[in-house]
């Protein structure tokens, strides 16, 4: 961790475990009547898998697919999310939420890149993909507590019905066409790595 973020942290510490448990228990509540806000909490559910699967696998190149995956995985969520959500998140719970989310979106890819770099094996990988997942889980924290129930409370059915519309289609244009909802449900459509 750099100086900087142990700055960060001991200035805003992160979520606790049972806080982000708790957030995600609510949003799960109001995704049951909600394909949109669905679709967001089993991406984030996967990307969390994701990240477990790079850190417990045992080989370089394991981890490697691992790391592959989770970024394709990131990209086409991120993608569909600031096409779609953000604008909304903007409108209807803050302009900061917005740009909070568009900026961590985008530091999570520059430290993805960096993370690509490094020698899977080594302690230095081990330790950037740790505080890329403290990063997506306080991420995730901040949608999941405000910035997503906040349009759950204020969209008309009308803007939900056209969010999960284009969610699933930002989605499948990085992904795959079906990936949106096939990937949320648990299967794992995998596309050649360059695809």
């Amino acid at each position: 961790m750099s100086f900087l973020d142990r700055l960060a942290a001991a200035i805003t510490p992160a979520a606790s475990d049972e806080t982000r448990a708790e957030a995600r228990r609510k949003a799960e509540q109001l995704a049951q009547s909600e394909e949109w806000l669905a679709l967001i909490l089993r991406h984030h559910k996967q990307i969390e898998a994701l990240v477990d699967e790079a850190l417990g696998a045992t080989g370089a190149e394991p981890r490697f697919q691992a790391v592959r995956e989770l970024e394709r995985v990131l990209t086409g969520h991120a993608t569909a999310e600031e096409a779609v959500i953000y604008p909304d998140v903007s409108e209807f719970s803050g302009k900061t939420h917005a740009g909070m989310g568009y900026e961590e979106h985008a530091m999570t890819k520059v430290q993805m890149a960096k993370l690509e770099k490094m020698d899977p094996m080594s302690q230095e990988w081990r330790e950037k993909l740790e505080h890329i997942r403290s990063a997506l889980q306080q991420h995730m924290y901040q949608e999941e507590d405000s910035w997503l129930p906040d349009l759950v409370h204020t969209l008309p059915a009308d803007e939900k019905a056209r969010m999960t519309r284009r969610y699933v289609e930002e989605y499948d244009r990085y992904c795959g066409k079906g990936a949106a909802r096939d990937e949320a449900q648990g299967s794992q459509l995998t596309m050649p790595v360059g695809a």
